[in-house]
């Protein structure tokens, strides 16, 4: 599990295509040790590490991967959003995140007003169900909580912080991000719709 605060960026190295798969290589700069099978959110999509070699980790992307997630689009030198799992005592700050991408959305704006940012991010059905305002969701694996939303998209507004410790720093209008909605919706949606009438 995650928490949605990103804990450092990285950049890109390559992206290997093998057939219907990939093989993602990223720089990371976590200064604690990293070993083989640990979790890390990449963009908020989890992936296990498969190869360490000094600073830089390789994680097998599946089919399925590529076919819900933005991370087939990444490029060398593409910047990234970087989080590991949660630990069982550590401090939940966000909200509750499993790296499970639902679906993804496309930047619609994002622009300075004064010192923080508006960032607006179109979103599919599947996902805009489960939104409501003041709530939260997961993009590209930052916890954000919606300010407005829109017929079919969501409003945010970014900190200096955030946009200054996260991707949004390099991120563009029309760029595919990735969708985690919140959990806790979910599960509600599914004991509601489950339950037994009589």
């Amino acid at each position: 599990m995650f928490t949605g605060l990103i804990e450092a960026t990285g950049r890109i190295s390559s992206v290997e295509t093998r057939g219907e798969q990939a093989r993602l290589i990223i720089e990371i700069p976590f200064t604690d040790p990293l070993a083989l099978g640990d979790s890390v959110a990449i963009n908020g999509c989890c992936l296990t590490i498969a190869d360490l070699d000094g600073f830089t980790a390789s994680f097998d992307l599946l089919a399925q991967t590529l076919a819900v997630t933005s991370l087939g689009g990444l490029q060398s030198g593409d910047l990234v959003n970087l989080e590991r799992a949660l630990p069982a005592d550590g401090r939940l700050g966000g909200h509750f995140v499993q790296g499970h991408v639902d679906d993804t959305g496309e930047i619609v704006n994002l622009a300075p007003h004064g010192s923080d940012h508006r960032y607006e991010v179109a979103l599919p059905p599947g996902v805009m169900r489960y939104c409501i305002a003041r709530g939260s969701l997961a993009v590209d694996g930052i916890s954000l909580t919606i300010a407005e939303l829109r017929d079919n998209s969501a409003l945010f507004w970014i900190t200096p912080h955030t946009f200054h410790a996260t991707n949004l720093q390099s991120a563009r209008e029309g760029q595919r991000v990735n969708l985690e909605a919140d959990i806790l919706a979910k599960h509600v949606e599914n004991l509601i719709s489950s339950k037994d009438p009589a």
